[in-house]
């Protein structure tokens, strides 16, 4: 009797077995836990923290609500919802990875916040069905092994007239696409390299971008999860989108 041929899925460049990718996308991030925040200046140029404000804003959300952040690992979403709902809100941080848990938390202590942290997979959550009133990723989407199936979790768990928001790197408008392109799998890896001693870490994140779904997939995808009025912002000229999906 034949074994069932395990399913694929893809790790930057690479094709890896579903049961492999998470384990691997973890090594990379208990690489760069340490200079996550300075890494994201420096891939950015600061511009992150621009993005994540517009994500939020575009969210609606308000004071008293109830917000998940997904993947959330430094905290930075988390700390401007948590800003936006205030006390009488609840905003709850996950994150499948121990060590950028573990930044998380300490970068909101830092800021005076008390939030609660749950380490969970994202294609599984530990919570119950309509608690939510916004569900957030950013930047965690593409390092997931089942997109399809976390999207889904993630509208299963909002609330009727609620929304997910997906903050990830997209594809760049055409014109500019080839200096992006030499920017991710040249640049990205150097810096990498010099700053935390990890080539190869950065070189996986920079793959993962380019194999990512673009802006018009993301959007039929989460559509599929069940969303409606789906649509999209273009940051960083189509480097980076916003995409917002209501559950009714």
């Amino acid at each position: 009797m034949t074994r069932a041929r395990e399913k694929t899925t893809d790790f930057g460049f690479e094709t890896v077995p579903e049961s492999e990718k998470a384990k691997r996308v973890g090594a990379v991030f208990d690489s760069v836990a340490r200079r996550y925040d300075l890494m994201n200046d420096l891939m950015s140029v600061g511009a992150h923290r621009l993005w994540k404000r517009f994500a939020v804003e575009c969210s609606g959300v308000r004071r008293g609500q109830r917000v998940l952040d997904v993947a959330g690992g430094s905290g930075d979403l988390t700390r401007l919802f948590a800003r936006r709902v205030g006390p009488g809100g609840q905003v709850v941080l996950t994150d499948i990875n121990a060590s950028m848990l573990r930044l998380g938390r300490d970068r909101l202590l830092d800021a005076g916040l008390v939030i609660q942290l749950i380490q969970c997979d994202a294609e599984r959550l530990p919570f119950a069905s309509g608690y939510f009133h916004c569900v957030c990723i950013g930047f965690g989407l593409r390092n997931l092994t089942r997109k399809a199936q976390a999207l889904q979790e993630m509208a299963r768990v909002l609330q009727p007239g609620g929304c997910v928001l997906v903050l990830e790197f997209s594809r760049a408008w055409a014109p500019l696409r080839p200096l992006y392109d030499a920017y991710l799998l040249r640049v990205l890896p150097a810096l990498g390299r010099l700053m935390v001693g990890d080539a190869a870490s950065y070189r996986y994140l920079a793959e993962s971008i380019q194999v990512h779904p673009d802006q018009e997939q993301l959007k039929a995808m989460m559509e599929a999860a069940g969303l409606e009025r789906v649509q999209y912002w273009n940051l960083g000229a189509g480097a980076v989108a916003v995409h917002r999906g209501f559950r009714f």
